[in-house]
């Protein structure tokens, strides 16, 4: 049976450390579906079909084969519909701290609870593991340089935005 691992996040925008997750991950499983979600307590700096595109650049610039990637967005419903949907074996969360455990822990529960997935935690690479989406997009629109944090890609969309 192959094994399909899902990495869920709202990923605005993509940083080096989700892109670090995804590299591994994808070495991991089989196939691997990165899923760009919509929180309802966030406020999207970009649109979710932006959000993919960058994703895609994003990985192309950082030289990780597509192969067994596939970048897709869930704008409505649950995420455990969308496992079920694609028959995943496997949640993926990305995690820098105990903060961050802290906040995902219970939605792991949840996600076990109502689907029967698991979730697999992959700590963040260290030189990454301070960086946060939100971050980033505070520097860039305080004109602050981001490049050592997200791809060209992203560092280009996030000034243009800024203009």
């Amino acid at each position: 049976m192959a094994k399909l691992a899902v990495y869920p996040g709202s990923f605005d925008p993509i940083t080096l450390g989700h892109v670090d997750i995804i590299a591994r991950s994808s070495k991991l499983f089989d196939q691997l579906h990165v899923l760009v979600v919509h929180n309802p307590e966030k406020q999207p700096r970009f649109d979710s079909s932006q959000r993919v595109n960058l994703i895609r650049e994003s990985l192309a610039e950082a030289g990780v084969a597509e192969d067994n990637i596939t970048i897709t967005e869930l704008s409505t419903g649950l995420l455990v519909d969308y496992i079920r949907k694609v028959d995943a074996q496997v949640l993926i969360k990305g995690f820098r701290n105990n903060v961050d455990l802290d906040y995902e822990l219970p939605m792991a529960k949840v996600n076990r609870d109502l689907s029967g997935i698991e979730t697999i935690f992959i700590s963040a690479d260290p030189q990454y593991g301070l960086v946060a989406s939100s971050l980033v997009r505070q520097v860039a629109a305080l004109g602050g340089p981001v490049e050592n944090y997200v791809s060209k890609a992203v560092a280009k969309a996030l000034r243009e935005q800024s203009k």
